[in-house]
């Protein structure tokens, strides 16, 4: 009986400090991110447009794996148009912007991202008809945004700009494939260290990515910092008959990690694949 009173006083206080920090990740929100992005804006928290998946505990800070998975069919009447992606107590927040198409078939994306402390992450999404909806998990991690990028940093650049689709499944005209992208980046974030030199790196990451079928736009992200080493997105399209699928990457270098005013554009990177329904 001893025990039994005890538990579920030991459980609330195991609890507070997740509590307490994720009350202030609703200050952050509340009073910085909201205004910068949704200034004026109504937004509505459910889990009927959008959900979001990620891990309760990060096993791996700088490869941290998240998927939203949209409730709704895009259509050309109804769709969703957009998708902002945030981790509050990132020292960037901005994950990306992921803008869909009804030729995307679902409004499906997944990826592995940087999450630097304990923060919730949010997945805002935006419909056509300018609807917000916000969903968001709390995930427990530490060190994300300055884990050292590998243990050779001179492959990763050897091999930068080098990408490859893989489809999931069969190819089928006129419903949603499921495609993988792979990106050869180290996506220095500006506040690792060399192991060799010892000097920070200075910020350089993939910037905009762009999808397209048959030249319809797919998939049209800009993304930052906290998206992982080697980017590895997940997506859907429509393919209405045999093309190309094509995806144009752009890098580039910033002088800080947190700010984006000095900031020098870098290279484009382009990979085509065939697709035969």
């Amino acid at each position: 009986m001893k025990y039994s009173k005890l538990l579920p006083a030991i459980f609330i206080t195991t609890l507070l400090p997740i509590a307490a920090i994720a009350a202030e990740d609703e200050k952050i929100w509340n009073n910085v991110l909201k205004p910068e992005y949704f200034a004026g804006q109504a937004i509505e928290e459910s889990d009927n447009v959008i959900e979001l998946e990620a891990p309760v505990r990060a096993e791996d800070p700088a490869l941290v794996p998240l998927k939203v998975t949209s409730k709704i069919k895009q259509s050309k009447d109804r769709y969703i148009k957009r998708i902002l992606m945030l981790v509050d107590n990132n020292p960037y927040p901005f994950v990306g912007d992921f803008e869909f198409t009804p030729d995307s078939g679902k409004a499906d994306i997944a990826m592995r991202i940087r999450v630097n402390s304990n923060s919730n992450i949010r997945a805002i999404a935006q419909m056509n008809d300018g609807k917000l909806t916000m969903t968001k998990k709390f995930v427990k991690a530490s060190g994300g945004c300055s884990a050292p990028v590998g243990a050779n940093l001179d492959e990763a650049m050897a091999r930068l700009g080098k990408m490859k689709f893989r489809l999931e499944g069969d190819v089928k005209v006129g419903e949603p494939t499921s495609v993988q992208l792979m990106i050869s980046h180290p996506n220095i974030t500006g506040m690792q260290m060399d192991q060799v030199t010892r000097f920070i790196k200075k910020a350089h990451f993939v910037k905009d990515v762009k999808v397209s079928f048959n030249g319809k736009p797919v998939l049209t992200a800009k993304t930052d910092i906290a998206i992982s080493t080697d980017p590895n997105f997940r997506f859907y399209f429509v393919p209405d008959k045999a093309g190309d699928l094509k995806v144009d990457v752009t890098d580039t270098s910033c002088e800080t990690p947190t700010k984006r005013d000095v900031c020098t554009k870098g290279d484009t990177y382009t990979e085509t694949f065939k697709i035969q329904p």
